[in-house]
């Protein structure tokens, strides 16, 4: 990526032009460091040809227990057969987020050049490392490696419990010594690879004995007819057999019929209540005092709503969100975002997060400008703490349990400074930017209805028709539609589930903003005919409630699963709550309170003077706020 920035002044300084060439050479070292997204990882016809008997790249990356998928370590923190020296490969911003670590290692393996039982290294386990072994060999842990930029799996050790029947008690621990290697090739290329432990290559590893091990390995090499290009598409085909399609049909009937129900409680409740309405104008009933519902709140309604600064904050944050998820599944449309392609989807999360800055900061000076025309300087502000603050908090508790771990989920220092850097010189400047335009760009607000000076008093409310209630009807039903794909999408996060179909997601997120703007109409219709006047915040709740049923969800998911330790449990409960519920929270809310808006500006008013009923003509809310 290539982002050209000039600085144009008419009179400057010589101290200026120097901090200014400085701010350029930060920006462009700091962009080229972004930019350097997984070339290695792309499988471009210019690499990836060899001659035969040509070395191919192989590099471990990880190890880690196959329950808990965010505790992985480095690979050579087991004693396996080290090179001398060890090296690290030169990482990417993304596969350092992705907790990708990449080494090299002592396998030799030349492209169509098979090898049967080759020796690795000769190896004498001492007491300690016999123990580190048995340890993770009884959780199930796991080694990943890469071959010509193509993933492999394969496991460390197994676990056989003794029969009663031979006298032996307690469970048999064995280590596996030797890996087969299963490659194919078209031509001069790699298409695919796979990695098996050999269960009849075993040794028996005791607690208190050292053993002398030697570690081997295999490959066979095989003609394939698969093109180089399609060599990726192995890791998305659980996603495309039919028991899964058959599953996201059904959760697309699901919705699609809670969808209608709404729409026809919907059409019903509002047609009765004009047809009500037009009837007694046509009577000509106009004692005033025999009205009630909402038809006198039309004097409040666009009262502004109390702590505007906050309130333009979250519509700020809600719509920067928005604008992350839509970029990101026309990424994926586009093909840049494919499974394994190492840190592409963080690298993106980062850039887009902190370019879309500028459109938050811009969304809430414009409104905070329409009801107040200062105090927008503090809305804005807002916009950089009100998601960033806690996730940062988060990001650092849980990097501190990863430390004291000693997994690869920790940070290094190097890529917490880029981060800072990212923030302070790309997010915080397009977020001033954005808040200075939407400044400058103001528009008053035009209500529809003159507000009164004196709040009408709201009285007093049943237990179903306050906010906790509908709150509650809001999440459910939201939940309800989205059930099933909710929880591919946690298998995918939490587990090894690919997730490669982006259209899916990109038709869930629709049918969420569907059901958000019926259920929005329909419950702040329940409200303003209470007289409840007070409907800002309110639609920012019930907006953001499904996010607390995602959170129990998610914990109903976790209690399901295998997973175990307290660092995959901080970091599931941590990324869940403060990370993806706050997220869905603040992006449906803003989407809550935007059909609200369009609801009260495009709405009816009656007035009962004479019985006329007046029709609101003004902008929506959404061309006040984009245009």
């Amino acid at each position: 990526m290539r982002i050209i920035m000039s600085f144009h002044s008419k009179a400057i300084s010589l101290s200026s032009i120097s901090m200014s060439k400085l701010k350029i050479k930060l920006l462009v070292i700091l962009f080229t460091a972004l930019s350097f997204t997984d070339r290695s990882a792309t499988a471009s016809p210019s690499h990836h040809r060899y001659n035969i008997g040509d070395l191919v790249p192989l590099y471990v990356n990880k190890v880690g227990p196959l329950n808990n998928p965010s505790e992985t370590y480095y690979y050579y923190d087991l004693p396996f057969c080290r090179p001398d020296p060890v090296i690290q490969k030169k990482e990417s911003f993304g596969e350092v987020l992705n907790g990708d670590r990449l080494t090299n290692a002592l396998y030799e393996l030349k492209f169509r050049e098979n090898i049967t039982g080759k020796t690795l290294c000769q190896k004498r386990l001492r007491v300690p490392e016999v123990a580190k072994f048995r340890d993770v060999v009884s959780e199930d842990f796991y080694f990943q490696m890469y071959f010509d930029d193509l993933p492999l799996w394969g496991f460390i050790g197994k676990v056989e419990e003794e029969s009663e029947i031979l006298g032996e008690e307690g469970p048999k621990y064995y280590l596996f010594k030797h890996v087969r290697f299963d490659a194919l090739y078209n031509g001069d290329r790699v298409i695919e690879i796979h990695a098996f432990s050999d269960p009849s290559h075993v040794v028996e590893i005791k607690e208190d004995a050292e053993i002398d091990i030697t570690f081997t390995y295999s490959i066979i090499w095989n003609e394939s007819s698969a093109k180089f290009e399609n060599r990726m598409d192995k890791y998305t085909r659980t996603s495309s057999v039919p028991i899964i399609h058959q599953t996201h049909w059904l959760s697309f009937i699901n919705s699609i019929v809670i969808i209608v129900l709404l729409m026809g409680l919907l059409a019903l409740l509002l047609m009765r209540r004009l047809k009500n309405d037009i009837r007694k104008c046509a009577d000509g009933d106009e004692e005033e005092d025999k009205e009630v519902g909402w038809k006198y709140v039309h004097g409040d309604v666009f009262r502004h709503p109390p702590n505007l600064s906050l309130f333009c904050a979250v519509l700020g944050v809600g719509t920067q969100l928005l604008t992350l998820v839509f970029v990101l599944f026309l990424l994926a449309f586009l093909g840049v975002l494919y499974p394994y392609n190492r840190g592409a989807l963080f690298t993106s999360l980062v850039l887009i997060y902190s370019l879309s800055s500028v459109v938050g900061g811009y969304i809430a000076a414009s409104f905070h400008n329409q009801f107040a025309a200062t105090g927008w300087e503090r809305s804005v502000r807002l916009v950089g703490i009100l998601y960033l603050g806690p996730f940062v908090v988060t990001a650092s508790i849980l990097n501190t349990v990863a430390i004291s771990y000693g997994a690869i989920a920790a940070l290094p220092f190097g890529t917490i400074i880029l981060i800072l850097l990212m923030c302070a010189c790309v997010a915080i400047p397009l977020l001033a930017f954005g808040g200075v335009i939407g400044y400058r760009f103001r528009s008053e607000f035009q209500a529809p209805c003159a507000t009164k000076r004196i709040p009408r008093e709201i009285p007093p409310l049943a237990w179903y028709r306050k906010t906790s209630c509908q709150m509650f009807i809001a999440g459910l039903l939201s939940l309800s539609a989205i059930v099933l794909e909710l929880h591919h999408l946690y298998a995918s996060m939490w587990g090894y589930k690919i997730c490669t179909l982006s259209s899916i997601l990109f038709i869930t997120f629709i049918i969420v903003i569907l059901l958000t703007s019926m259920l929005s109409v329909g419950l702040t219709y329940i409200q303003l005919s209470v007289e409840d006047h007070e409907w800002w915040w309110r639609s920012v709740l019930c907006g953001g409630s499904p996010a607390i049923f995602m959170f129990g969800y998610s914990i109903y998911f976790y209690a399901r699963s295998n997973m175990n330790s307290f660092m995959q449990l901080s970091f599931f409960i941590g990324y869940n709550a403060f990370c993806n519920s706050e997220s869905a929270s603040l992006s449906i809310g803003e989407i809550w309170c935007l059909c609200v808006e369009i609801l009260a500006q495009n709405g009816h008013c009656y007035t009962h003077r004479g019985c006329r009923m007046i029709k609101v003509t003004d902008k929506a809310f959404f061309f006040h706020v984009f245009f």
